[in-house]
């Protein structure tokens, strides 16, 4: 099957869709929500992930992982802030990259956003029918190349090849069909759970041009969440003298009562708040919260998000008035506050019509038929978020290709040398806005030879390659003898090519056993499930009922089957409830007959007849 589905990797939400009659779709299984919550909870006994992970939240929120998002591809300086509002750990021996710990494992996050995607292509397999191993997968505009990096790491561990990595502002405009307007200019605002991203694009017969883009990738609806915590906290400490500071646990599950109260705010005016033994603390407090009050602790928050859109507008070279349409992208962007600040600040209603949290996803949905040949009359042309170059001597930026230029692209620039007789040349990859080198992030560092020669004579060709996901490959070359050196970026908040195979191996290697480890599992719910119903069963009717012999054997088949589940042998749990179930059945279709009999009494032929 040429099938290529779409996946919005989300800070709190992930979503999975692909295109069917020409529509884009969300898949997900009947009776099951669209969104799957981006949570791994890392059980004794297995890996939770999505909805089953919720409760871990609160009562396993140590080994519970969430918002893994705002870690890829970042350094533990860059989150410091941030884990003092964090249940779980992060694996404080590693300062170079961020790890957290579950189980007494260290993962990155590439590996836990790996469990997520392992989920969403689950959930597309069961619904296609067939296998998946194609996919896009969308990142915030803002996403730099360690992050993007980050993200082909996830799928590939995921059993993904990711084909391309689409900005998601650019994704939502696919999924609003705005392709289909002559021209025009198109703001996307889009405000999730972790990140911001304001993109500009200009719309002309079905082509996608971004102008421009902005964000912060370290802004979003968990900062309202953790915002308002504080807020709670002072209160109850005002009111009680308890600081909840003190455990992050504690913090943790105050944290969730403040993100409740924000939803329900949403669409009421005031809600009220009970923090009833928060983590374990004995405390008991209830308040109320009134829309007012909440919006003034969210505005200095809410504004963090005007500048990045007014500098879009000026790379754009547009006025506020200069935009067409605004469409609103993230949950966050449901609240009141931001709803009306993005009408100010553009001057006309944004778009809403489409759930703002499965809108990038559908837009996934429409690339990735774009690629697969589905839709041709369609061409999507991104850009480059951050500037490129390399430093350069005294330590300065040498920028080679500047932010929001057009991707895929390649430039190159000529260098020389500054001492006599060099023999090599030092290059350091650079990804920045910063005047001087060490502002900005190093990506690589790699070695030139070259031959012997005054200063100033050598002629250094450097080459940056950036393809369509934003990654890039970077050349060097002694113009007079030929000598080049080359290397695809690898950032250093990645995996390693070594790190990922490693990896990949593991999951080889261990598969027989965790295939092992997942039939135990599902006989060991099997059977508790079948145990928990004869057990009623023999409540509701009694020994006088059903007979004692019949009684005896049953009370003996449970007694096994319990037995059975403390093993570790998945057959002998299917063996043992094979036999309860034999020796049920005459019980079983006992109780059928009494119920049918229950729902007839009382009732005409014509009437049953009709039911």
């Amino acid at each position: 099957m040429n099938i290529i589905i779409g996946i919005d990797l989300g800070t709190t939400n992930s979503l999975v869709a692909v295109m069917k009659d020409g529509q884009p779709v969300i898949l997900a299984p009947d009776g099951e929500r669209n969104i799957v919550p981006s949570i791994v909870s890392f059980q004794s006994d297995r890996v939770n992930v999505g909805d089953e992970a919720q409760s871990g939240k609160t009562d396993n929120s140590r080994n519970t992982i969430f918002s893994i998002k705002r870690f890829m591809g970042r350094g533990y300086d860059d989150v410091a802030d941030e884990l003092r509002h964090l249940p779980f750990e992060v694996d404080p021996d590693n300062k170079h990259s961020v790890f957290v710990l579950a189980r007494g494992r260290s993962y990155s996050p590439p590996e836990i956003s790996a469990l997520i995607l392992r989920k969403l292509k689950a959930r597309a397999e069961k619904e296609l029918g067939h296998p998946v191993l194609r996919t896009v997968i969308t990142v915030p505009a803002y996403f730099n190349d360690a992050q993007r990096q980050a993200t082909k790491d996830a799928g590939r561990l995921a059993g993904l090849e990711v084909l391309r990595i689409v900005n998601e502002p650019t994704a939502a405009s696919l999924a609003y069909g705005l392709q289909q307007r002559d021209r025009g200019v198109i703001a996307v605002y889009d405000l999730g759970g972790g990140t911001f991203d304001i993109s500009i694009l200009r719309v002309k017969d079905g082509i996608f041009e971004v102008l421009s883009t902005g964000g912060d990738t370290h802004l979003g609806g968990d900062d309202f969440d953790r915002a308002l915590a504080d807020h709670l906290i002072a209160r109850v400490k005002e009111d009680s003298s308890i600081d909840l500071r003190t455990d992050s646990t504690v913090v943790g599950a105050v944290v969730l009562a403040a993100e409740k109260a924000k939803c329900e705010l949403t669409d009421k005016e005031e809600t009220e708040i009970v923090l009833e033994n928060p983590g374990g603390v004995s405390v008991s407090w209830k308040g109320t919260l009134t829309r007012e009050e909440a919006e003034r602790i969210f505005l200095p928050i809410a504004e963090r998000t005007l500048k990045p859109c007014r500098r879009a507008l000026l790379d754009a070279d547009l006025p506020e008035s200069g935009v067409d349409d605004v469409v609103l992208v993230g949950g966050s962007t449901r609240m009141p506050l931001i709803r009306r600040m993005v009408s100010d600040l553009f001057g006309k209603e944004a778009h809403s019509e489409l759930n703002p949290d499965e809108v990038v996803a559908l837009g996934a949905a429409v690339q990735a038929d774009i690629l697969a040949g589905g839709r041709k009359d369609m061409l999507l042309l991104d850009v480059s978020p951050l500037s490129l170059g390399i430093e350069t001597m005294g330590g300065a930026m040498g920028w080679i290709i500047p932010r929001n230029t057009t991707i895929p692209t390649s430039k190159r620039e000529i260098y020389t040398t500054f001492k006599d007789h060099q023999t090599g040349v030092d290059i350091q990859v650079l990804q920045g806005e910063r005047e001087l080198a060490k502002d900005n992030r190093s990506l690589a560092k790699f070695r030139l030879g070259i031959d012997p020669a005054p200063a100033g004579m050598a002629r250094i060709e450097v080459t940056f390659l950036i393809d369509a996901n934003g990654i890039l490959n970077v050349t060097a070359r002694d113009l007079r003898s030929g000598k080049a050196a080359s290397v695809e970026v690898q950032p250093s908040y990645g995996l390693t090519d070594e790190q990922v195979e490693q990896m990949l191996l593991e999951s080889f290697e261990y598969a027989e056993e965790d295939i092992r480890q997942r039939q135990l599992l599902e006989a060991r719910n099997e059977a508790e499930s079948i145990l928990t119903a004869a057990a009623r069963a023999l409540r509701e009717y009694g020994k006088d009922q059903i007979g004692e012999k019949e009684f005896a054997a049953i009370s003996t088949a449970i007694l096994g089957a319990e037995e059975a589940m403390q093993g570790d042998d998945h057959s002998a749990i299917r063996d043992k409830i094979d036999a309860l179930n034999d020796v049920t059945h005459s019980l079983a279709e006992r109780m059928m007959d009494d119920v049918l009999k229950e729902a007839l009494t009382n009732k005409k032929l014509s009437e049953a007849m009709k039911d």
